[in-house]
């Protein structure tokens, strides 16, 4: 815990009046991932939990398909032999091709990426190995409205600093078993690090599954969802237009504002149950 949180010295102000107290805060680090020593990309994280994020962002981008693709995965240390633990080097397995040279320029998972609308689409449409869209498992309404105090239970790191993200794995194989939590800064890297988990332990694709995340549903959350073969993505707050228009494409039920006793379905309404 010590390296996920850290304690600084605040003035607390109420009505004019300061005191000075201690708050735990969440810690941000860089995690730079490389493959075969080749920097690929670098990420604004929570430590922990780093090899089922760097597993779950090679799948989510198309680069691996299973854990077998992966023969391993070791931090790299400084020269001088310390360890900050924030350059995590993943080696691909004999065979699986490495991606392009320019594989950072062609990720179309961020805003900045120059590409949209429909071209975004096809990008994931073309790159993913699963299709949620033939996945027949259906989910209760109230099973839905069930998760989110489930999933708030269980976020430990955010009761005490209010500074996380979550994204939770729900099994609906399994009568609706929550299955992994995780917290972290960035609501993609939650979701990485939740795909990486199910990636190791020989889940993917995640038929049955439903992804609940703790914050807003993007284009980019809904590729990742759709890249491992979810098919039910449930989100606390909006959606935006393009996360809707991805999901309708690709047949993935896309549940947003589940709030309460009630939530929108944007697409693929026949998997909700009453």
């Amino acid at each position: 815990m010590s390296r996920i949180t850290q304690r600084r010295r605040v003035s607390h102000l109420v009505a004019g009046d300061a005191t000075q107290r201690s708050e735990t805060l969440a810690v941000e680090e860089p995690l730079e991932i490389r493959l075969g020593g080749t920097p690929l990309t670098v990420t604004m994280r929570t430590p922990g939990s780093d090899i089922e994020l760097a597993q779950g962002f090679l799948l989510t981008e198309g680069i691996i398909s299973g854990r077998d693709d992966v023969l391993s995965a070791r931090y790299c240390g400084r020269p001088d032999g310390t360890n900050t633990y924030n350059v995590l080097d993943v080696t691909l397995a004999p065979g699986v091709p490495a991606p392009a040279v320019d594989v950072t320029r062609n990720f179309y998972t961020t805003s900045s990426c120059g590409i949209c609308g429909k071209a975004s689409l096809e990008a994931v449409r073309l790159a993913s190995r699963h299709d949620p869209g033939d996945d027949p498992v259906r989910v209760t309404a109230a099973a839905l409205t069930a998760m989110p105090d489930q999933l708030r239970a269980a976020q430990d790191v955010f009761a005490t600093t209010g500074g996380l993200h979550a994204a939770a794995l729900f099994d609906f194989t399994d009568g609706g078993t929550m299955r992994v939590v995780r917290e972290d800064v960035g609501r993609h890297n939650a979701v990485d690090k939740v795909i990486g988990w199910a990636l190791e332990n020989g889940h993917v694709p995640l038929t049955g599954a439903v992804l609940l995340v703790s914050g807003r549903a993007s284009f980019e959350l809904t590729q990742k969802a759709v890249m491992a073969g979810i098919p039910v993505l449930a989100a606390l707050s909006a959606p935006s237009s393009l996360a809707v228009d991805l999901a309708a494409d690709c047949g993935l039920t896309l549940v947003a504002f589940l709030r309460g006793s009630s939530m929108n379905v944007y697409s693929r309404p026949d998997r909700i149950i009453g």
